[in-house]
């Protein structure tokens, strides 16, 4: 069974997230991959949850925060009830999926579209 929480941000300069719902915080551990909703617009970590896995979701009004984590190539922070979790290999990860996503329309052209748009600094300073 898997949950899924969608994040808001608390802090942009600290790249900082929270999940606005109540979890078992201490049950969370962060698995270290991110993965593509490409239909929904959103990238998702993937985290373990005792013998369940949880999504966190990253849509689209934040990404100019997920732009500000690979530009300054750190791991967010997610603020789930008391405890802050580092999303450990999120930069890498997500680095390396929206390589993947530019111009490949397996994802979706407005999918791709909307990635490319959001993360053109990115892109642009990797030619």
């Amino acid at each position: 069974m898997r949950n899924q929480y969608t994040v808001t941000i608390v802090d942009e300069e600290l790249l900082t997230f929270s999940v606005n719902e109540n979890v078992e915080y201490d049950k969370i551990a962060p698995a270290g991959q991110v993965i593509a909703d490409s239909d929904n617009f959103a990238f998702v970590y993937l985290c373990d949850v005792g013998d369940n896995y949880a999504y966190i979701r990253f849509e689209q009004p934040v990404w100019h925060v997920l732009l500000q984590a690979l530009v300054q190539q750190q791991n967010p922070t997610v603020q789930i009830n008391d405890a802050s979790i580092v999303l450990r290999h999120f930069f890498e990860e997500l680095q390396m999926l929206v390589y993947n996503i530019e111009g490949n329309g397996n994802y979706g052209d407005t999918f791709v579209s909307a990635v490319e748009q959001a993360f053109e600094r990115i892109l642009t300073d990797a030619v």
